[in-house]
């Protein structure tokens, strides 16, 4: 069975409540899922996944440190993740706080990677994002992100 990791760091624990939202929208779609804490996850935890969702906090408009340093390590596995599934999304504390430039450092990442990346073209087109707590509609975008990825890795890897 085709298998998606949800990694996430969460301090406030709103990041972690996104990280579940998109997990329930993966397993929704009759997928595995795993839901990390960043602090918990290895490099070879992406390996063993066919698609792979980040979140993180928006810390001086980029990711927070335990996020890079998790793809930093990756660098190891440079060029086995090739062809998995790759999303992110992100919380900030105030509007025009980095979100956007967050989840496009990690979808960054998983390009160098060689990993496939969807779009949306309703709500958070680069992926979900959260100012504070999530809202309604971000938990409704959560779900979304889930089911799309999982979507898209049953068409890959199923």
């Amino acid at each position: 069975m085709a298998k998606v990791i949800v990694i996430y760091f969460s301090k406030t624990g709103n990041t972690k409540k996104m990280a579940e939202l998109v997990g329930e929208g993966v397993k929704n779609e009759g997928l595995e899922v795993a839901l990390q804490s960043v602090d918990q996850a290895t490099p070879e935890d992406l390996l063993n996944a066919d698609g792979i969702i980040i979140g993180s906090p928006t810390y001086f408009g980029t990711m927070a440190a335990p996020v890079k340093e998790l793809l930093d390590k990756s660098v190891k596995y440079f060029g086995k993740l090739n062809g998995k599934v790759g999303a992110a999304f992100s919380t900030s504390g105030i509007l025009g706080g980095g979100n956007e430039t967050t989840v496009l450092d990690i979808l960054k990442a998983f390009l160098i990677h060689g990993m496939i990346i969807q779009g949306e073209t309703a709500g958070g087109h680069y992926g979900p994002v959260a100012i504070g707590a999530p809202d309604d509609t971000c938990r409704q975008e959560c779900l979304a992100l889930g089911k799309r990825v999982a979507a898209l890795v049953k068409k890959l890897f199923s």
